[in-house]
Order: C-alpha cells, then structure tokens, then sequence
C-alpha cells in the first residue's frame, strides 16, 4: 500500500510505539533542539535565501525514514544495529532512525558548508539529554548515540552509509521535494532550471516494489521534475547501502510512468 511522504507519516509511527513517543517527546521538549532547528532555517531560509532545513523538514524526514525502515524489515531485512548488538531490538533501531532523521539538519545553524559534519558534532550532548529518559543503561546509551551520529554524518552526499539506519535516514532526506520543497538548494524567488524542477513535484509515495521491498514514485507535472531526482535521490541512494532494495519510478503528469530506477 502506497503511503504520501508528509509529516502524517511520523504521527502514524508514534502511534504504534510507546518507546517511540516517549523518544520523540523527550527530543522535541529540549530547548535546545527547539533552537537548532529554528536557527538552521535562519541560516538556510533567511540569510542564504534557500529551501526549508527546520522543523518541517526535520519531521517529514523522520516520518519517511522510519516508514522506510519499517518495510525493509518486514521483507526481511535485518537492521544492522541489531545485527551488531548495538540496540536490543528492533524499536531502539527505530529511536536511532528517528533521532538521526530529527537532527540530521542542525549542523545548518553554523553554516550551510560541512552542515553534517557539523550536526554530528551538535548533536552529542542532545542525544545524551534525550537517552537518558528513554534507555536506563549507561552503556547501551553511549552505543545507541554513536549509531546517530554515523547516520547525522552520512547524509553528506560523499559519505557510505554503514547501517541500514542510517541509509533510511540518507534516502528519505531526498524524498522531501514535494510542492518545491527540493533537497536542491535553490534561491528563493529566483527562477532557475533549480526552481522550476522543485515547482513540477506535486507528491512523492512510498511503495512496494515489482521486485524490490520498497518503490519510491515520483509524482510530476513535467519532465523538469526530473532533475531533482537526478541530482538529490539518485546520488543518495547510490552511497546509501540500499541501492539494491530500493526502486524509483517517475509518474509524469498521469501518463508517463517510467522507471529510473534500476536502469
């Protein structure tokens, strides 16, 4: 069953997971998340004329990464944190997803260059705060802190993911572009290729694939759309770790259905 990429889909996986809610509830009560997300939109919006990199992204991502996650899982796949013993089950990987995919911006309120090396470096004493409330062992906590600052870092376009939590997290970042909200940073109020490909996107879906657990449809009303996939999704399913889970396919204006991917 398709689902839209929106921030209803964060609401749906709190509802099924109260170690999730009380997470999620422990994170956005700190202040000082309140501040990052707001303040990298003050560097990204405001000051470098760009696309939304606050709260709404933040929780759309979320909300996409833990809907990913939990459909690889269903197929099959085993989350690499579990494997490794870094969490005890399968809801503390969702906690990593979810933090990782909430954070993952903030490195924006320093400045737009190096922003996820940056975030990995801000979110530290944040997740601490934030894990203490939810996972009682000192120990697990520090591995469980460790998982999101790999994922925060390797959303950067350069860097592999060694997780599957943190290649949720990576795919689902390009996912928001949306009604022009483009991973592509774009200048607001500037009309370049940038900004018409970001305006074409009317709505992104999560579904199954022919072939593969998880098909990722790109809505558009032209053919511009196109270059947002190009140059956002595709690059970061390529250093995702997931490239061979995961199918793309553009849906042009209802009559165009075409696969991009794989090619």
């Amino acid at each position: 069953m398709a689902v839209v990429v929106s921030r209803d889909l964060l609401r749906k996986h709190l509802s099924r997971s109260q170690l999730l809610r009380r997470a999620y509830e422990a994170l956005v009560s700190d202040v000082e998340v309140r501040a990052l997300l707001h303040m990298s939109n003050v560097m990204a919006v405001h000051r470098l004329r760009f696309n939304d990199h606050g709260p709404v992204h933040a929780e759309i991502v979320a909300g996409a990464a833990l809907e990913l996650f939990d459909r690889l899982v269903s197929s099959g796949v085993e989350p690499t944190t579990v494997r490794n013993g870094t969490v005890p089950d399968v809801d503390h990987a969702r906690v990593v997803v979810m933090y990782a995919a909430m954070l993952h911006d903030i490195g924006n309120a320093v400045h737009r260059d190096m922003h996820e090396k940056l975030g990995a470096l801000l979110a530290k004493d944040i997740v601490d705060r934030a894990l203490s409330s939810v996972v009682g062992d000192a120990e697990q906590r520090i591995m469980m802190r460790q998982e999101i600052l790999h994922a925060i870092h390797s959303t950067a376009y350069d860097v592999s993911c060694l997780s599957v939590e943190a290649g949720v997290v990576k795919v689902a970042d390009g996912l928001d572009m949306a009604e022009g909200r483009a991973r592509i940073p774009y200048r607001l109020g500037k009309l370049d290729m940038h900004a018409v490909s970001a305006l074409s996107i009317k709505r992104v879906e999560i579904d199954e694939g022919m072939r593969r657990p998880i098909a990722v449809v790109v809505h558009m009303s032209d053919m511009a759309g196109l270059f947002q996939v190009e140059r956002v999704l595709m690059p970061k399913l390529r250093t995702s770790g997931l490239e061979d889970k995961v199918e793309v396919y553009i849906n042009v204006a209802g009559e165009q259905f075409l696969r991009v991917h794989p090619s």
